[in-house]
């Protein structure tokens, strides 16, 4: 159990059945009455925001959530399948699963799982990855007086904007957070 009084960003809480994660909070006390604390939460299932207003010192229960590193190592249909770094058991992930970013996963990329209940929550890929351009257009000289870009596509399948100096085989660093180019290695 957490008190409300001990919520901090990052928090993550049960609400009827399922995980929510505190994303602002207010402590406020006013002159008149008792305390309280004005939070939003951001539910991790879903991704739906809501305000919500709780007593200061309401406990509720505290989600217990579940870390682990695991390696992607090959892809069986629609289903991707990770091995725990740890304990060498494997578990297989749906796209839905994986999310957005199952777009930059390569074979032997280590991602974290975030799991509770034996339910998988989150997959988090590094932060910037790096890859090999297979498919875009030649970049002509002269053709923007500022740095244009084009759109190239990586070993992966994702598409990702890139300078017209680019070319086919180079490996490129992506930013997996916002899809954006970072340069090349």
């Amino acid at each position: 159990m957490i008190s409300s009084n001990d919520f901090r960003t990052g928090t993550s809480i049960e609400i009827d059945g399922s995980v929510w994660r505190v994303v602002e909070f207010l402590h406020v006390k006013p002159g008149k009455g008792a305390a309280f604390v004005r939070t939003k939460l951001k539910n991790v299932q879903s991704g739906s925001v809501v305000d919500r207003t709780f007593r200061a010192g309401e406990t509720l229960p505290q989600a217990i959530l579940e870390k682990s590193v695991m390696q992607y190592t090959y892809r069986d249909g629609d289903q991707y399948v990770f091995m725990d770094m740890e304990t060498y058991d494997e578990c297989q992930l749906s796209a839905k699963q994986i999310g957005s970013q199952v777009k930059y996963l390569k074979e032997e990329m280590e991602v974290t799982v975030l799991q509770w209940n034996d339910q998988v929550l989150e997959v988090d890929l590094p932060n910037s990855v790096v890859l090999e351009v297979t498919e875009t257009d030649p970049g002509v000289k002269g053709d923007t007086a500022t740095g244009g870009t084009k759109p190239a596509i990586v070993e992966t399948g994702a598409q990702v904007m890139v300078p017209l100096f680019i070319s086919i085989g180079e490996r490129i660093k992506i930013d997996t957070r916002n899809d954006s180019y970072l340069g090349r290695e």
